[in-house]
């Protein structure tokens, strides 16, 4: 990734979360209280494994800084309105994980605190575009604290038996679906993508979901780069190829456990769901680069990444950003996230970790992180996030769950999504281009 290329992405985000903001003004950077020598106690909410061990050992190493982990739902599933309910009744935690996705959203409505004057010292640690994603100007929410590049998940041993090489192209992805389903009717090439996860597949063509024109929000999610993926994926379902089984359900990872679903298309932490979930699958998976739209192409997309946010209100900002800085940065304690959550780091200096080099027993002693160390250098930098993510999803999700079981068509879902995230930034009294 060039760095100029980079800066001037950084700079078309920071300017549509100046929109989402709409004059409401940041913190300012006050160090907020103690930090450093003195003597402060912080609350961390998140749900990522390993985060309760990270606190453990950071109380261990930083006695003036006492750090009380709880955990709460993913994001998505409550997690997210529950710090926002916490910031507007004024007993929010200092520090929350917010995904990349979600940060327009909570800066939209107040909920974030700049510790960019805390910070300044250690923001060349991370990895521009990482950085880029938790700024708005010259503001600075949180530490970035991974990326989420995507690959191909693979039923090796089945592959294997039908004679099949993990698919260059989209069209042979396709091709493989057929054969795989022909085989045995019990078997699917994958299951249905919501959310970010199917953002994730529009990322990797070049399709957006939104973008700035002067000052207002542009909403691309039903553009013609949007619709090539939804024609497509149309095309797996209208075949029969498409497991009936949603992601992350009980079904899914039996599924992907004994052989009946053959891939998942999705971003490095998906290999530590796999592996927790689908045991029974242990030793017959590996990982391949993503298919592409084109012969001999490299795009990525990014399902994912994540922040240690600090929230408004936090009156130890400096002890905050403390802890955030060293959850991102520290070896020992990122080396165990690696382990238990299959985190790829924000950081420069942890690429070479001994974990992203280790051969998985899951993964067929795959080193599985050598795949993804190719796909964070291709992953396009040019997508930007909006301000309403938690509404344009949930209504993203309704319609493509509807096409996905054959009740709906993904270009209809695609076309209602807009229509709705358009009604909604006007309701919140942005302006969107025509």
């Amino acid at each position: 990734m060039k760095a100029s290329r980079t800066r001037v992405v950084g700079t078309t985000v920071a300017t549509a979360l100046a929109l989402a903001l709409a004059g409401c003004s940041a913190d300012g950077g006050s160090d907020g209280g103690p930090g450093g020598g003195e003597s402060a106690e912080l609350t961390f909410w998140g749900w990522a494994p390993g985060y309760a061990d990270a606190v453990k050992a950071f109380n261990k190493t930083h006695p003036g800084i006492k750090v009380t982990y709880q955990e709460v739902q993913p994001g998505a599933k409550g997690g997210y309105q529950k710090m926002l309910n916490a910031v507007q009744a004024g007993n929010a935690p200092c520090l929350a994980q917010v995904g990349f996705e979600t940060l327009p959203s909570f800066a939209a409505q107040g909920a974030l605190q700049d510790v960019s004057q805390v910070a300044r010292q250690d923001t060349a640690d991370f990895l521009p575009a990482a950085l880029h994603a938790v700024s708005l100007g010259d503001a600075l929410y949180g530490a970035p604290v991974d990326t989420a590049p995507m690959a191909l998940f693979y039923n090796k041993k089945l592959y294997d038996s039908l004679g099949l090489k993990p698919p260059a192209t989209w069209t042979e992805y396709r091709e493989q679906a057929k054969k795989i389903h022909a085989s045995d009717p019990g078997r699917y090439i994958s299951s249905p993508y919501l959310n970010y996860d199917y953002a994730g597949l529009a990322w990797q063509a070049g399709a957006s979901w939104f973008g700035v024109e002067g000052d207002a929000w542009k909403v691309d999610v039903a553009s013609e780069a949007n619709q090539k993926v939804a024609s497509y994926w149309q095309g797996l379902v209208d075949d029969g190829v498409i497991s009936p089984a949603p992601m992350y359900d009980q079904a899914w990872y039996t599924g992907l456990g004994n052989g009946k679903i053959a891939t998942v298309v999705g971003a490095v932490w998906q290999a530590g769901v796999i592996k927790g979930g689908a045991k029974d699958g242990a030793g017959d998976w590996a990982v391949a680069p993503m298919p592409q739209w084109e012969a001999g192409g490299s795009a990525v997309g990014n399902a994912g990444g994540s922040a240690t946010a600090v929230l408004k209100g936090c009156e130890s900002a400096k002890a905050a950003w403390t802890f955030a800085h060293w959850l991102s940065t520290d070896r020992a304690t990122y080396g165990d996230l690696v382990t238990k959550a299959s985190l790829y780091p924000a950081s420069y200096g942890l690429k070479d970790l001994p974990q992203l080099k280790a051969k998985d027993p899951y993964f067929g002693g795959q080193p599985i992180y050598d795949v993804f160390a190719q796909a964070s250098r291709n992953v396009s930098t040019d997508w930007t996030w909006g301000p309403v993510m938690t509404k344009t999803t949930a209504d993203l999700d309704d319609a493509l769950g509807k096409a996905w079981a054959g009740k709906g068509t993904f270009k209809d879902a695609l076309t209602t999504t807009r229509d709705k995230t358009v009604a909604e930034l006007r309701n919140q009294g942005l302006r969107v281009a025509e």
